[in-house]
């Protein structure tokens, strides 16, 4: 006949067997959760990130859109010299863009019938180990003043009777 502490000890051992076989549910899920947060808690920061770097890439965009059109304007006009306008886009990033968009190059070219402004830089980084370039230009009429030449008139210009 077997004693008391002899089943209790078989009793003890299959509970600890059995858990370790997976007859105790809650046992084989002992540290998922651990596991679920290790793998899920980067990559939740990683989309987070991804967002922010987006937005902060499309404003740099838009800074660098505000002054290629600034630099255009300034450089177009009759009398104006190319270093007008890279000059009035310098001063714009300087006052809005410097956060943002970092190694600024602005280069305006001037010809007889049209001038281009590019503003190019890079977005700031938020991910690290990569890059991410704005590049914009913008082209426009170059206005010349024309000594003699006649105004046109409504009918002329096409507006109208």
């Amino acid at each position: 006949m077997q004693s008391i502490t002899q089943r209790s000890n078989r009793a003890r051992w299959a509970t600890r067997v059995g858990a370790r076989l997976g007859d105790d549910p809650h046992a084989r899920d002992r540290g998922t959760v651990t596991a679920e947060l290790l793998i899920a808690t980067p990559l939740l920061f990683l989309l987070i990130l991804s967002i922010v770097q987006f937005a902060l890439f499309e404003y740099a965009a838009h800074v660098a859109e505000a002054a290629a059109q600034q630099g255009l304007a300034a450089s177009r006009v009759s009398g104006a010299t190319p270093d007008d306008g890279t000059t009035a886009a310098h001063a714009l990033l300087g006052q809005i863009g410097s956060a943002v968009l970092t190694n600024e190059a602005v280069a305006t070219t001037r010809g007889a019938t049209t001038t281009t402004v590019t503003v190019s830089g890079d977005a700031e980084p938020v991910l690290p180990f990569f890059s991410f370039p704005v590049k914009v230009q913008a082209t426009g009429v170059t206005e010349v003043f024309t000594p003699g030449a006649t105004q046109l008139t409504n009918a002329a210009a096409g507006a109208g009777p």
